[in-house]
């Protein structure tokens, strides 16, 4: 441990009391094994890929689902990707259900159904990055490493008092968890950490009051835990426009298209839709509308948007409607298909429960278009 990267004087973590209160109250999750047993690198990874931006709570039910249906990553391999998407939807960030169906068939094809245990070669595996790298190596192998998510950058950073702003903190606080890693249960650690952070070293209101760590925790004994991590201000979200498209013919069905591999909702069943930029607002919506509707038809634009909030921006999508029998061409890309809520990504299906909304008002409209809210044949 590099004596600039530490704070001084400071005192070595108390992982004795950490493995005491985890022994007592650690979370039991479908995915994780104590020390000496090991997790099945499988779950562990599976796990892992759907913790990414997502909370557990709303993880396990996935991945139970997934266990049950994909007992091996060999299974997950062969089973077509369309399936997998589909059963990804609703956890969002759709290019990890991608990946994930891409490692699951490099593991199988090249590695003979286990994953690496090396670094590098873990690195090299799509939507393995170095945390999830290194919690396989770590939680699935039992081999020393350096697992640091947002949780464990709270207590690292209270404990050992680290002021510098987050993201450039990073450095000092992986040096903090190298530093205090122990060699025993060096799977249980990083969990152990976790927990903790989850239950009593909390974002907003830490429970020092029953921390076992809290005599030798600086953050606490300076005053600061609660204002620990430090983050860089939040840049504020940009708002992007789009407009969507959703025709539905005499059976209820709806006019499906695949979404391109590559960029948001990757390769996930949509409705068409057009924009999703920065430059086009509620006044461009109608002018894009009349050039960029997938077919010819009434369309008419419904009331209400929907909003919805990716990582790097908001989205405000505003919808087009359409009655129609309209007979595919070779000009069109998609399909028809009663839509299934739980097989659409999260934003189109807001688009479908709004248009179930809407449906009573266009009943009633039905005859009065006017050049106002309706597009062209």
């Amino acid at each position: 441990m590099s004596s600039e990267l530490m704070p001084s004087p400071y005192a070595k973590f108390p992982f004795d009391d950490l493995f005491d209160w985890y022994d007592q109250h650690g979370r039991d999750l479908p995915w994780r094994h104590r020390w000496p047993t090991l997790a099945p690198v499988y779950h562990l990874w599976l796990s892992e890929i759907m913790l990414q931006q997502t909370v557990v709570a709303t993880v396990i039910p996935y991945f139970l689902g997934f266990i049950r249906r994909w007992p091996t990553v060999e299974a997950l391999a062969a089973a077509p990707v369309d399936e997998v998407l589909a059963a990804w939807a609703g956890l969002g960030y759709y290019a990890r259900a991608r990946n994930l169906h891409k490692t699951a068939n490099i593991v199988a094809a090249e590695h003979g159904g286990v994953f690496p245990v090396d670094q590098k070669t873990l690195l090299a595996l799509p939507g393995i990055g170095p945390y999830t790298a290194s919690a396989i190596r770590v939680m699935g192998y039992g081999q020393p490493g350096v697992v640091v998510d947002g949780n464990i950058e709270r207590v690292m950073s209270r404990f050992f008092a680290i002021k510098t702003p987050l993201p450039k903190a990073k450095i000092e606080i992986a040096a903090a968890y190298a530093y205090s890693c122990p060699d025993a249960r060096p799977s249980d650690f990083p969990q152990a950490l976790m927990d903790f952070a989850n239950a009593v070293c909390t974002p907003k209101a830490p429970g020092c009051s029953h921390c076992p760590m809290v005599g030798t925790c600086r953050g606490y004994l300076e005053g600061i835990a609660k204002k620990l991590p430090q983050k860089a201000p939040k840049r504020q979200k940009p708002t992007r426009h789009g407009v969507v498209f959703v025709a539905v013919n005499k059976a209820g069905e709806a006019f499906m298209e695949r979404r391109p591999e590559k960029g948001l909702l990757g390769g996930m069943m949509a409705f068409p839709s057009v924009g999703w930029t920065e430059t086009n607002g509620p006044d461009a919506d109608f002018q894009v509308a009349k050039t960029a509707a997938p077919f010819a038809a009434q369309w008419r634009q419904l009331p209400t948007p929907v909003h919805h909030v990716f990582t790097h921006f908001a989205l405000e999508m505003t919808i087009y409607y359409a009655e129609t029998d309209q007979p595919l061409t070779a000009a069109n890309t998609g399909w028809w298909q009663v839509p299934q809520p739980g097989q659409l990504p999260s934003l189109m299906r807001k688009v479908w429960q709004q248009v179930e909304k809407s449906k009573p008002l266009l009943a009633q409209r039905k005859s009065a278009s006017t050049a106002g809210d309706a597009i062209g044949h």
